[in-house]
């Protein structure tokens, strides 16, 4: 366990006065732990943040969504979770049962998610293969692998095996390599410095660096989205639950004619754009906490 992202963890927390209990599952499909934020008390609400980055990135938003009882999971090799090296044969089924067995151990038998990029993905995988376990689903920013996007070429480029351990070693974690990708993703990060803190320590977590880029590789390949992995428009309108779409209108991985294209597809789905680019909650939290507690609040409450 990282004592230093631990210690830069609970100063997120603390920046937006979170209580929030770190709650550790088994999970076989990892061959090893999930950690899990909960905070607050309500309907549970589960959320999945992106690739690379752990569940506290959340924390501006998950201050603003009262009246729920937030579960942040930290997906594999992120935050306090086991790391995990999932193949582009495996990384579907992986993910799914990943967020399976994680539900089952907190007792969540069905449950809105939230979530942003690979955690979007992943979240829209768990309700097409298992959908009795979502009821509803929010994107934050624009989902991975839509159709319609692109990785950025830093990105492409680290998915190819021996330029992405190469990078790794040349510019390990560190706050300029943070920066970077920061503005690689047009999100502003000076205005919140503990979570950006905590973003380098997760960064720096033995294993972390070995998991992105696996999964990376998985998923992405120099001319972008690898197909086997890729959502289509036809994988989009089978999606049964409802959808909340929260779009930064300068999101790099797709512009505003993406987000009207998924909007299309998906059968009952709600579109809202705010300023900002791949993670618009850590600019706007009040604008975007504000949209996602009217769908919340529109759906039926889980226990």
């Amino acid at each position: 366990m990282s004592v230093a992202f631990e210690i830069a963890q609970r100063r997120a927390l603390d920046r937006f006065e979170l209580d929030a209990e770190s709650r550790f599952v088994d999970v076989a499909a990892i061959r090893g732990r999930a950690h899990v934020l909960v905070v607050g008390h309500g309907p549970p609400i589960a959320m999945l943040n992106g690739i690379g980055c752990p569940a506290v990135m959340w924390a501006p938003l998950i201050a603003r969504l009262t009246g729920y009882r937030i579960l942040a999971i930290d997906r594999p090799g992120c935050g306090l979770t086991s790391p995990a090296a999932p193949t582009t044969t495996t990384v579907r089924a992986h993910a799914v049962d990943f967020l399976v067995q994680t539900l089952d151990a907190l007792a969540l038998d069905r449950v809105p998610l939230v979530a942003s990029s690979m955690g979007s993905l992943w979240s829209t995988w768990l309700a097409l293969d298992r959908p009795e376990r979502v009821s509803a689903l929010a994107h934050v920013g624009t989902p991975a692998l839509a159709p319609g996007t692109s990785a950025p070429w830093p990105m492409r480029l680290m998915s190819v095996p021996p330029i992405g351990r190469l990078l790794g070693r040349l510019q390990p974690p560190s706050l300029a390599r943070m920066n970077r990708t920061a503005k690689m993703v047009n999100v502003d990060l000076e205005r919140q410095p503990e979570v950006r803190a905590a973003m380098v320590a997760s960064e720096a977590n033995e294993g972390a660096e070995a998991s992105f880029l696996a999964l990376l590789e998985a998923c992405v390949r120099l001319r972008g989205a690898r197909p086997e992995v890729a959502l289509t428009e036809t994988q989009l309108e089978r999606v049964g639950q409802p959808v909340q779409l929260v779009w930064g209108d300068a999101d790099p991985f797709g512009d505003l004619t993406v987000a009207e294209r998924v909007a299309a597809c998906l059968p009952d789905a709600r579109l809202d754009v705010v300023p900002g680019g791949h993670a618009p909650w850590i600019e706007r939290p009040e604008q975007v906490a504000a949209l996602l507690l009217r769908f919340l609040d529109e759906q039926p409450r889980e226990r």
